[in-house]
């Protein structure tokens, strides 16, 4: 049986562990069993002899007495029992090659029970046909197996104990029967006696066998190694004499040498591993420091050194010991070596790896780490200024998610290539993860240092990129923090240079923002905004106000859009464009939008049939597993038809997973429910989509209505570009923010088939759209 000596527990077992009721608590419950049970096969022989003995005498003791049936019926149990024990013992013979199961464990236990039941019916049954010496004789024959169970079978003390449990404890209670209590206290007596000299004996037993095992498991380990070391080439004997010469070359220390065994001989150590350094003198700061060791006579062990052979620069792991011969007089080293060249390459990688970027070759952000806390503890030795940028790209996203990773990568890239092109011998660039960058400057005291590598880093990272035929435009937005002013720890001085950076991008990007403390003042009311908007739900905080949309023609009201509000009772009425982004950028809009959607469901309910309800969809919502599922159950819970649902999105749902949002959409589609197109024109706009999905409207957005308004021609002309293109795919229209009756005329005569805007209705609440919808007919100008 193999296994690792780590599987055998220690001496000390408790009585339950023992018995296998228990596993160790350092062992393997397996393992023990194998011990212990690894000879029960051998005394097979033994006990049936003493069974079919003590069978025999019992037969003859009630012959005669007992009728012949029950003695019969009893003689054949037992001998039943008997084989079933004998094969269930005889399976284990092999259990010493490998581990017992725990079914195996229970069903030799219940064998044995079986056969010790068999004499408990014969202490119960047969006493009463005979008289007191009957009883005697068989309790003395109960008495004999108990004593050959415990003296043979303490191996396995699990079987042992179960037989004396039974079988005593009946013959007790079968003396008590007989009114012989003092009898049944000394069985009672002798039974415990018996069961623990059980224990203590499978204890010395099992003591032995593991002591046994461990041995035998420590010899194996000690050949193995030893065999190991002789068929590892990589591992070699060396020898050198006092004068340091190489003596009683090994082939493979000559192997690794490169050369034949009679050539080393007698050559100078160093001389051997410096190759062509020998002659110049200029050896590697290892070699030194070998020839140091040698030459004070002093052992080492598992030292690095790096040397030339035959087949080029190595390196190799060396110990070495002094000799002494019976004088105790020096008389050289005799060492072992090994190549460990690639061991040495792979931690160099390792090491690398650990500091530098695989995509773009920079510092990564532990390198970038290190070198921002060195140029912190040189400012503070010096008295000087250092400053660390943070850097975003602009736009990638957009690349990443339209063109793929792939394109994305070798983008990143180029960033790299032109970061480091602009900074200079008191700068450091890296790369943190993902589209962000930093740099560390050393020394930041010039004035404008900071701004000057701001700038420079902007303007290079802003020119187009050819990336595999595509011309691509992003750009870079930069946060600065200067230590000490700004932070006088890494951790501080990053964070500030984040918290100015997400200003920078706050302000739409390409700009650089140094660090101010009112961005922390910023950053704690984001961060308290937040934990009060993860509650707003719950507080009952959000509502929905309604705006109508109405027909161009004839000013009938034909829809609402639900648009989404907070009152917050801490922070008061927070604006859409504030906390939306936030929900947006926190995930929170997926709960919150589940929410809208039902609300607005349940609030459309009471309307008329010909009066749908528009509820705006951001990406994350579309793109989240089982979106589809969550519009069957707002429709299916408030009962609204699904023609009567109008689900709003943006173009750049489609910038991040078109395929998973052209496929959300089309099922939603395929419930009944329509499908706008919003603010089309203002971002990524594409034909692709339009011509793929077929939109219920296209929204022009109010950018377009005010500047038609104004005279724009460019806005003009997209207007009727859109109308067109609508009208030719069977889609409708609708123009946003229309204000005033000139601008309505306006956009009616262009052709759209629906406004919406302050004219008709600010966003209302429920009751106040309720009642608008009660008016019937035109909606008046607000």
């Amino acid at each position: 049986m193999s296994a690792n000596p780590s599987e055998l527990p220690t001496l000390r077992l408790s009585a339950l562990e023992l018995l296998g009721l228990k596993g160790p608590a350092d062992g393997d419950w397996a393992r023990v069993r194998a011990l212990q049970y690894g000879q029960l096969h051998k005394t097979v022989l033994i006990r049936t002899i003493a069974h079919a003995l003590a069978a025999s005498v019992t037969v003859s003791v009630f012959v005669g007495k007992v009728p012949v049936w029950l003695l019969g019926l009893w003689l054949v149990a037992a001998v039943a029992a008997t084989w079933n024990t004998i094969r269930i013992d005889r399976s284990l013979a092999d259990i010493d090659r490998r581990t017992m199961t725990r079914h195996e464990f229970r069903r030799q236990a219940l064998g044995v029970a079986g056969n010790a039941l068999v004499w408990a019916a014969a202490m119960i049954l047969l006493p009463p046909y005979g008289g007191q010496a009957e009883h005697f004789a068989l309790w003395t024959l109960v008495a004999m197996l108990i004593a050959s169970s415990a003296s043979i079978l303490s191996s396995a003390p699990m079987g042992t104990v179960v037989f004396i449990a039974i079988t005593g404890g009946t013959a007790s209670a079968s003396f008590v029967i007989s009114r012989d209590y003092g009898f049944a206290a000394v069985i009672l007596a002798f039974i415990t006696l018996a069961i623990s000299g059980t224990i203590d004996s499978a204890r010395t037993y099992l003591s032995a066998k593991i002591a046994e095992a461990g041995v035998a498991e420590k010899d194996e380990v000690v050949s193995l190694l030893l065999r190991e070391f002789q068929e590892n080439e990589a591992d070699w004997l060396w020898q050198v004499d006092p004068n340091r010469r190489v003596r009683s070359t090994s082939p493979r220390f000559a192997f690794a040498l490169g050369k034949d065994p009679a050539a080393a001989e007698g050559l100078p150590f160093i001389q051997l591993i410096a190759g062509d350094s020998w002659d110049s003198g200029q050896f590697h700061p290892s070699l030194y420091d070998l020839a140091e060791r040698l030459k004070r006579r002093e052992s080492f062990s598992n030292l690095l050194v790096q040397v030339t052979v035959a087949t080029g620069r190595r390196w190799w792991e060396l110990s070495g010991t002094p000799m002494l011969d019976e004088n105790g007089s020096f008389i050289g080293y005799r060492g072992v070596g090994s190549d460990v060249t690639e061991q040495r390459e792979s931690d160099e990688k390792i090491a690398y790896l650990a500091r530098y970027d695989t995509l773009t070759g920079l510092p990564n952000r532990l390198m970038l780490t290190e070198a921002l806390g060195e140029a912190m503890r040189f400012a503070d030795q010096w008295r000087s200024r250092c400053a660390f940028l943070m850097i975003d790209l602009d736009r990638f996203k957009s690349v990443n998610d339209s063109l793929g990773h792939q394109v994305g990568d070798r983008l990143l890239a180029q960033v790299s290539q032109r970061l480091k092109s602009v900074i200079g011998e008191n700068e450091q660039c890296g790369r943190l993860g993902g589209d962000e960058f930093a740099i560390v400057i050393s020394d930041a005291s010039t004035e404008g240092a900071v701004a000057r590598v701001a700038e420079a880093v902007i303007e290079a990272l802003s020119q187009p990129y050819d990336v595999d035929n595509h011309k691509l435009y992003i750009g870079a937005s930069v946060g600065s923090a200067v230590c000490p002013k700004d932070g006088n720890t890494v951790e501080m001085l990053m964070r500030n240079a984040d918290l100015a950076l997400y200003r920078a991008k706050d302000e739409g990007g390409g700009l650089h923002f140094r660090y101010e403390p009112s961005l922390h003042a910023n950053a704690e009311e984001r961060r308290k905004l937040e934990l009060a908007l993860r509650n707003a739900i719950g507080k009952q905080e959000l509502k929905l106000h309604y705006q109508p949309v109405v027909d161009a023609k004839n000013g009938t009201l034909v829809s609402f859009e639900a648009l989404l509000r907070w009152q917050s009772k801490e922070h008061g009425f927070v604006s859409p464009g504030k906390f939306i982004p936030l929900a947006e950028d926190t995930r929170l809009i997926v709960p919150i939008g589940e929410w809208v959607l039902y609300e607005a469901c349940r609030e459309a309910v009471r309307w008329p049939g010909d009066i749908k309800v528009g509820v705006n969809v951001s990406g994350e919502q579309l793109l989240e597993p089982g979106f589809s599922a969550n519009v069957i159950r707002a429709l299916v819970d408030s009962g609204l038809p699904p023609y009567r649902l109008e689900v709003e999105v943006t173009e750049s749902i489609f910038l991040r997973d078109a395929r998973t949002a052209r496929q959300t959409l089309e099922e939603i589609m395929a419930l009944g429910c329509s499908v706008a197109l919003d603010d089309f024109g203002t971002g990524y706009s594409s034909l692709g989509y339009i011509r793929a999905l077929r939109f219920s409207t296209i929204k022009v957005d109010r950018t377009f209505v005010q500047g038609a308004a104004q005279g724009s021609v460019e806005s003009l002309a997209i207007i009727r570009a859109v109308v067109a293109m609508a009208d030719s795919l069977g889609m409708t229209t609708t123009a946003e923010g229309a204000e005033t009756a000139e601008e309505v005329a306006l956009i009616t005569n262009l052709g759209c088939t629906k406004i919406q805007g302050y004219y008709f209705g600010r966003p209302m609440e429920a009751d106040e759209a309720f009642k608008l919808i009660g008016r019937k007919g035109r909606v008046a100008a607000a």
